[in-house]
């Protein structure tokens, strides 16, 4: 479909022709640049509504800033859709997120302009300073602006990047895009505060009255801008506790302002532009803004799919039977089951409970599940305290996340020995969100880890069971599950509940000379292979190892005992992962066979769909169906004759 952008929006392919514009004419194109995120993405797929909401923002940064001399670091990246599309990348918009395509997040590879790759949240503002401060060294008259979520504020880093920013002396502008909302509505104490600078009528008065005043107070021998900066600071100090938080940590604060009025922002930036050392503006936007729909349900909106931009319908697939469930929504129904069943049960989550599914659970039992905010650290350290108490938490974490709480999970789980329970969502390759969202190390990570169960379901029901069985008063260890973005392979999924056995794998199917040992849900994959060479006269058995550490050591002996030939599948990282594990086993124990390990390689992993990174990667079943083959190259050719 041949989406054309409108005539202003078409004459821009960097931000210098943007310059050319004249003020009046920014209104145009930021209209024309939201009609036209909202053409490509309703028919090609990707994030929405947060790129909608700063338009005017990222209009108003490129006109007033020299970009790309000028860095501009977007936090998180999902809001640069814009920014991409007026920094040389509109043509190429609509592959977006698709293989081989443009990434949906900024990307130092893919432009000058992104200064900074971004996927995670509450980066920004530590990479702006250090740019500024690197600037500063090299007598660069470069300014270094941050733009960050209100959602991505509640996360550590960012006040760890603001702390030093304060004293640092560098020229640093710190925007504030404060929409209430990350993924799912913003929650905690910060949330409440921001609500109360923007809502607070007497504050918002009194400031503009004071700023006016400062503008017309003389500046001499009697009133010196020095003496001017502080009774700026005390008055503001005095009526609004706003500024109170931000200027605490010496960095001048301005706003809040309507961050989707063009005009208001441009004379902001230009005045600000001007200012030196750090500073925050504080910009109200609204998630959605000009598509009705997602500023009504900005949740649902976030990435919405495919839809039609006039009715609002999304596209959902239809299917003639019953289709498989998401493992997240097992994991948001199973958990309800248990904790009906277990008054002992909590759920965490780091400001994902829409996208892990238990938001189930804190609609159903609002005072034992909880979104943290992002904040991956505290979601552990919190889940820890709740276990020194005796209480079972399942603290639910993108597996990709959990890489930001790794201390947390060493130093106040693994050591002290609590039992949490770790639910790694989105574990392996998650398809169009690319490498920052790529759940590929946590077999390696977390496996080197003492104290540690690692376990992964081939389907739901073995997702069903592995809970059941962390929750059991009996276990006594950390317990990790992770599982997959997407659908398992039962459409009847809500099995009884069973103990599994710490440690011990399954065989799902025995073979002649050749084995498969699989890790978690590729095992299906392995399934839909053996199907395939048995037409080759191929025969491998296959067993569902469900448990990395501790590993099924009875198992791989026969394993080991009866076949010369091994072929391991997982998707995590073939560098110290199950397939790692396998051959340490082997050479502890004096084995001797042919291994070959099948899963994530040992580099990053652009962006595609699931399907076509799997083919990529060489772990899908065509993958180890060839693998196969390869190994038993002798056998498929006398089978053959024989055939």
């Amino acid at each position: 479909m041949d989406i054309t952008p409108g005539p202003l929006l078409t004459t821009i392919n960097s931000p210098a022709d943007l310059k050319l514009l004249s003020r009046e004419q920014l209104h145009q194109l930021c209209n024309e640049l939201r009609q036209y995120i909202i053409d490509v993405v309703s028919v090609h797929g990707g994030h929405f509504a947060a790129s909608l909401g700063v338009v005017e923002l990222t209009v108003a940064l490129h006109y007033i800033y020299n970009t790309p001399y000028d860095q501009l670091v977007w936090d998180v990246g999902h809001q640069a859709y814009g920014h991409k599309i007026l920094t040389g990348r509109r043509n190429e918009f609509h592959t977006n997120r698709k293989y081989n395509g443009i990434s949906g997040f900024p990307k130092r590879s893919e432009s000058e302009y992104d200064t900074f790759g971004v996927g995670h949240s509450s980066t920004s503002i530590s990479a702006a300073l250090g740019m500024a401060m690197a600037a500063k060294y090299k007598g660069e008259n470069r300014k270094s602006v941050a733009v960050i979520g209100d959602g991505a504020l509640t996360a550590g880093l960012a006040f760890e990047g603001m702390n030093h920013a304060g004293v640092a002396d560098s020229d640093i502008l710190i925007i504030l895009n404060d929409n209430c909302m990350s993924i799912d509505p913003n929650v905690g104490a910060l949330k409440e505060y921001l609500t109360d600078i923007t809502t607070s009528h007497t504050y918002n008065r009194l400031k503009d009255d004071i700023w006016k005043a400062l503008g017309k107070l003389p500046v001499g021998k009697n009133f010196t801008r020095e003496m001017a900066s502080k009774l700026e600071h005390s008055i503001k100090g005095f009526i609004n506790k706003s500024s109170n938080l931000f200027e605490s940590l010496k960095l001048r604060y301005f706003g809040p302002i309507d961050g989707n009025n063009i005009t208001k922002l441009v004379d902001t930036l230009q005045d600000l532009k001007k200012i030196p050392g750090p500073k925050l503006l504080h910009v109200i936007t609204v998630k959605g803004k000009g598509y009705a729909l997602a500023e009504k349900e900005q949740t649902l909106w976030h990435a919405p799919g495919l839809f039609d931009k006039i009715t609002g319908e999304i596209y959902k697939k239809k299917y003639d039977t019953p289709q498989p469930p998401k493992y997240q929504d097992v994991f948001g129904h199973t958990i309800i089951e248990l904790a009906e069943k277990n008054n002992k049960i909590f759920g965490v989550t780091p400001a994902m409970p829409s996208g892990s599914s238990l938001k189930f659970m804190m609609d159903a039992m609002p005072d034992r599940a909880f979104d943290v905010g992002i904040c991956e650290q505290h979601a552990v350290t919190l889940s820890a305290g709740m276990a020194t108490q005796g209480m079972r938490v399942f603290c639910n974490i993108y597996s990709s996340f959990m890489q930001r709480a790794y201390d947390q999970v060493v130093h106040d789980v693994a050591i002290q020995k609590l039992p949490v329970v770790f639910c790694l969502d989105r574990a392996g390759l998650v398809g169009e969100d690319g490498p920052t969202h790529h759940g590929a190390y946590d077999i390696a990570y977390m496996r080197c880890i003492p104290n540690m169960v690692i376990s992964a379901p081939m389907n739901e029901s073995e997702l069903r069971n592995l809970m059941y069985t962390a929750q059991l008063e009996t276990m006594e260890w950390p317990f990790v599950i992770r599982y997959p973005r997407g659908q398992g392979m039962l459409a009847d999924w809500k099995t009884p509940f069973e103990e599994i056995p710490i440690g011990k794998g399954r065989k799902i199917k025995d073979g002649q000379d050749i084995a498969i040992l699989t890790f978690g849900h590729p095992g299906n994959f392995a399934t839909a292979a053996i199907r395939e060479l048995k037409m080759d006269g191929l025969n491998p058995a296959h067993y569902d190892m469900r448990f990395v550490k501790p590993l099924d050591e009875a198992l791989l002996h026969e394993v080991f005992s009866k076949y010369d030939k091994v072929v391991t599948v997982e998707d995590g990282t073939v560098t110290g992962g199950f397939g790692s594990a396998i051959l340490e086993f082997m050479a502890q124990h004096n084995y001797k066979a042919e291994v070959k390990i099948l899963g994530i390689p040992d580099e990053i992993v652009e962006h595609g769909t699931p399907k076509e990174l799997y083919r990529e990667c060489g772990y899908d079943a065509q993958a180890i169906a060839e693998t196969v083959r390869t190994m038993m190259k002798g056998k498929v050719t006398v089978n053959q004759l024989l055939g």
